[in-house]
């Protein structure tokens, strides 16, 4: 069994004295993992680095075996990611949400958006409202899609206001205003992806809202947490923020 793809670091973890295990998210090949003979070697440690892309070569005798890897650099990418906590957090939460995926399965939609965040990871605003979209395309993938185009009530796609907990479905906020403390908020930007996020209220109020379905369909039947990195990422994205931005909007405090 043999083939060639390219993938963006995960991470890696020792294997006997001188080999590493690699954990590579693949274009065509998913999440998948693979043994690097000298992996811990001075010469390939650099390149063996969470966030650095790499073309991968996978053989192995059978499908099932873990294979080996022989990979050769496309873009370094770790030594930038280090000294950017958002980016730093936000890769290791996008790792955390891949790993809820079966391995080997392909996604490549998912690759493409990791690419992308990585390489907009300089602008807190920008890597917030991707790492949001990619929680949203993550719970389309695990089966739990929310359907945020059209307003549950009336079939009106303008002035989309909330989220239905119950359905995961849209709500205009005429439709919604009875029961407004009952929905949870849905920022503009995530409605459209031509509407860019404006706030870090809006990315809050963005995160807790997925974070609603997470827990109900994801982490809680898999008695998980929260990965660690998910309020180490939005304490960055805070941080990183000017203060005319972090203040939060009084729509984005809400639920």
């Amino acid at each position: 069994m043999e083939w060639r793809d390219e993938g963006i670091i995960l991470g890696t973890r020792r294997h006997g004295e001188t080999s590493a295990i690699l954990e590579l998210m693949t274009r065509a090949h998913g999440r998948h993992m693979g043994l690097v003979r000298g992996g811990r070697s001075r010469r390939m440690q650099p390149l063996l680095q969470a966030g650095n892309r790499v073309d991968v070569i996978w053989r192995a005798r059978i499908d099932e075996h873990l294979g080996m890897m022989q990979v050769e650099p496309v873009t370094f990418a770790a030594a930038r990611l280090i000294e950017q906590p958002v980016a730093l957090y936000g890769l290791q939460l996008a790792a955390s949400h891949l790993r809820l995926l079966p391995e080997r399965d392909p996604h490549e939609n998912l690759f493409e958006t990791l690419a992308i965040i990585l390489e907009h990871c300089e602008d807190a605003l920008i890597a917030g409202e991707l790492l949001l979209r990619f929680e949203v395309m993550m719970l389309e993938e695990l089966g739990f899609g929310l359907d945020l185009k059209r307003c549950a009530s009336t079939g009106s796609e303008h002035d989309l206001t909330y989220v239905s907990p119950k359905s995961g479905r849209a709500v205009s906020r005429d439709a919604g205003a009875p029961w407004a403390d009952k929905l949870l908020f849905m920022p503009p930007f995530m409605v459209s992806s031509s509407v860019r996020a404006t706030s870090l209220g809006e990315i809050i109020a963005a995160f807790r809202l997925t974070s609603f379905f997470f827990s109900r369909h994801v982490w809680e039947p898999r008695a998980q947490k929260p990965p660690e990195a998910r309020d180490g990422f939005l304490n960055a994205v805070t941080r990183s923020l000017p203060k005319s931005v972090t203040s939060l909007s009084e729509s984005g405090s809400r639920r």
